[in-house]
């Protein structure tokens, strides 16, 4: 089998892309309104729901990124992995129950219609729309990315042509285009559930696969690493106390405004149901992440022990351990759910882009939004795509993990106040939301200005993390020195159930 490795990891990803266009063709027969391209109806499963939250936060970022991470900062990452399975209980316990109900009532197609409603304020949607294309831009660009990545890394392997990487982002962007432009949602909440369900068996056997290829297991592993740089295997990283516990944070309580996954939320079946997805998409993220911190940990030991060349770049790790270590079926299968996991993200991440782009702020501005929706969104899509990959080839952000992590960043500084906080509490104003998107989106800004030459906060602390800090701080300032807000009394209504 060894003899046909490059033939079956060349013929699974293939194939796969093969299904990818057949599930854009199948879903695009079953998209018929702008209701079905950003809400697929509203009616999604238990099932199909839990799978796609959990697969739209790990894909890319996580399975490309992930072991990148763990490669070149140790444990450092683990308080990511930790800290997002906080934020999904978060979600839920905030959201999962009221942003429904709103959905149910309201019939919205995008979160920042409903977030014009809650806050009666047309000013509120323009500039959640506008945080939420900044957010997408960095996290559909870590996608882009990573699925780049693996693409360069597995023509390397497998045949004597050498594409650069901006050859790879183009051809990625072309699937991504036709996939995404043609099935909206329901192409990837689908490929979610496909991904989702061969993610979470791949990652245990893909664990157990790390764990054989080292004498003594992780054991050793730990202790290779350890005698390299302390720092690496220690609780904290090479990171630092201040940088982990900063990303405890932005991942922690980040993840309760994550606009992917609250709508996501939005696309279940039944109000009751978020009982039952909470748990499965947990678990589902739990079991996954074994592969995150598994590759990167045996990669940077086979390093170490002079067993394989030093990785020219940590996001590397994940795809050359599948070519060189795990079996071959097992390779085909992790890269084309690798690529199904991506896809599928970016799908995700581009239709909330593109429901704001089309419905949001043309709503926010004209009172109305485009004529032909659905023409105009597969339009659009395919002008997002291009700008996220051009994000992605030049930001400052030479990681995956990093370039999404600031992604996330956006989110949680512009939705935690405004969506998790707000819709809780009546007392949230349209001003104090309006300055604290306002204030997030300013100081990420920076935040990206200062990572572009090279300058870092004291003791590590991430200035995501910061700008989460300072965007509560002022919504709460705000909220509480203004006259409490008369709302509406069907909003009220809803906020007291």
């Amino acid at each position: 089998m060894e003899a046909y490795r490059h033939v079956i990891v060349l013929a699974c990803v293939a194939l796969y892309m093969v299904a990818c266009v057949a599930v854009g063709i199948w879903a695009m027969r079953r998209t018929k309104s702008a209701g079905d391209f950003f809400m697929a109806g509203r009616n999604l499963g238990i099932f199909v729901t839990a799978m796609a939250v959990f697969s739209s936060t790990l894909s890319g970022f996580g399975f490309v990124g992930g072991p990148g991470l763990v490669y070149r900062m140790g444990m450092s990452s683990i308080w990511m992995v930790i800290c997002v399975t906080i934020g999904y209980a978060l979600s839920f316990f905030l959201l999962g129950k009221r942003i429904r109900l709103f959905a149910e009532v309201y019939q919205p197609i995008s979160l920042p219609d409903i977030v014009a409603i809650r806050y009666n304020s047309q000013t509120t949607r323009l500039l959640i729309s506008i945080a939420i294309l900044c957010g997408v831009m960095s996290y559909l660009g870590s996608q882009i990315k990573a699925m780049a990545t693996v693409l360069q890394e597995i023509i390397a392997e497998n045949s004597s042509a050498t594409w650069s990487l901006e050859m790879c982002v183009g051809v990625s962007c072309a699937v991504l285009v036709f996939y995404c432009a043609t099935g909206g949602i329901i192409a990837s909440v689908y490929t979610d559930l496909f991904q989702g369900v061969i993610m979470v068996i791949a990652s245990v056997l893909i664990f157990f696969t790390a764990a054989s290829c080292i004498d003594g297991g992780f054991s050793e592993m730990s202790q290779t690493i350890m005698d390299d740089n302390p720092e690496a295997m220690g609780p904290w990283g090479a990171l630092g106390m201040m940088g982990c516990l900063s990303w405890y944070f932005l991942f922690a309580l980040g993840g309760a405004g994550q606009p992917h996954v609250i709508t996501k939320i939005m696309m279940n079946r039944r109000i009751s149901a978020a009982k039952h997805i909470l748990p499965i998409s947990v678990g589902g993220y739990c079991i996954s992440a074994l592969l995150w911190l598994s590759i990167g940990l045996v990669m940077r030991t086979l390093v170490l022990q002079g067993q394989h060349p030093e990785l020219t770049s940590a996001d590397a790790a994940a795809p050359q351990f599948l070519q060189a270590y795990a079996n071959p079926i097992l390779a085909g299968v992790v890269f084309a759910a690798l690529f199904a996991a991506i896809m599928s993200t970016a799908d995700g991440f581009l239709n909330i882009g593109t429901a704001a782009v089309v419905h949001d702020i043309p709503q926010a501005i004209r009172g109305k939004s485009l004529q032909r929706e659905l023409l105009w969104a597969r339009v659009a899509t395919v002008v997002m795509a291009v700008i996220a990959s051009l994000f992605a080839l030049y930001s400052p952000f030479s990681l995956v993990a990093i370039l999404g992590k600031y992604g996330w960043g956006i989110f949680a500084a512009a939705c935690v106040p405004v969506v998790a906080i707000g819709f809780n509490w009546k007392r949230a104003s349209a001003t104090a939301a309006n300055v604290s998107i306002i204030s997030s989106l300013l100081i990420n800004a920076a935040v990206l200005v200062a990572e572009k030459y090279g300058m870092v906060f004291p003791y590590g602390v991430d200035g995501s993390a910061l700008a989460l800090l300072a965007s509560l701080t002022i919504f709460f300032a705000v909220a509480l020195l203004a006259k409490p807000p008369e709302l509406p009394a069907d909003v009220a209504a809803v906020m007291d159930i």
